[in-house]
């Protein structure tokens, strides 16, 4: 089975929308591994977590099936793109983490776990993370509950109720330990959360079979619910992390 691309034909919005990664977990992530030389982000997307990583490592190499996605993401001088799946041709060894943020579900993951393994030094750290629905007030999260369930529902590939169980069902071969609870924060307009809704890989997929935007549905209602103001927009996070 190979690495799912869901994201290529949107990997400017993808950029643009989706919402940032706290820096506590980064910093977390630096403190608890080996050293700080070298840190894998596999599935990358557009480098969001590259970027936070590359503060605390040497050298961080940020890999992703998708061209169109490494050619939107960020650069930075300690970064090393790579257009690659769950292999990125690390050396043995090499790594003092490894992460993999809001894409593990999309992985052929026996192939990655042997590979993370391969690559990670003695007492290295693999992390995995995904967050869920946002949380912004009773009557704004009811209209994109129902989004997401009714209108897009059909349209999430089974993979997705791997996140709804924050990855908490999915093997992990590591040594694990419990992590802090982290969450992301953010304060968005109504544009910024259409945009985001429209990075769903649902409403991707929705869009190509159907020649029509869902996004539009939602938006009478979501405008009357959201207003005018800027909103704060939360996600939980949930995080499993482990070492060989």
């Amino acid at each position: 089975m190979a690495f799912k691309d869901h994201f290529s034909r949107d990997s400017k919005e993808y950029a643009e929308y989706r919402p940032s990664y706290p820096e506590e977990l980064f910093a977390w992530l630096a403190s608890v591994g080996p050293g700080r030389e070298m840190a894998w982000d596999a599935g990358t997307g557009n480098g969001q977590a590259a970027v936070a990583l590359a503060a605390h490592y040497e050298h961080v190499i940020a890999s992703d099936p998708s061209d169109k996605q490494i050619d939107a993401a960020s650069r930075h001088p300690r970064i090393e793109y790579r257009v690659a799946a769950e292999i990125a041709g690390l050396v043995e060894r090499s790594a003092d983490l490894v992460t993999v943020a809001q894409a593990l579900h999309w992985f052929d993951r026996p192939t990655f776990w042997n590979e993370v393994r391969r690559v990670l030094r003695p007492g290295g750290v693999i992390a995995v993370w995904c967050y869920e629905l946002q949380q912004v007030s009773p009557e704004v999260d009811a209209v994109i509950n129902r989004f997401y369930r009714d209108t897009v529902g059909p349209y999430w590939t089974p993979d997705r109720k791997l996140v709804e169980e924050g990855y908490r069902t999915i093997e992990f071969p590591f040594e694990e330990f419990a992590p802090p609870l982290f969450s992301m924060a953010t304060e968005w307009t109504l544009e910024h959360q259409v945009g985001y809704l429209g990075t769903w890989s649902a409403v991707g997929k929705y869009r190509k079979e159907k020649g029509s935007d869902p996004v539009e549905l939602v938006l009478p209602e979501l405008e009357r619910v959201w207003g005018k103001r800027t909103r704060r927009v939360e996600w939980p996070l949930s995080v499993r992390a482990g070492r060989v």
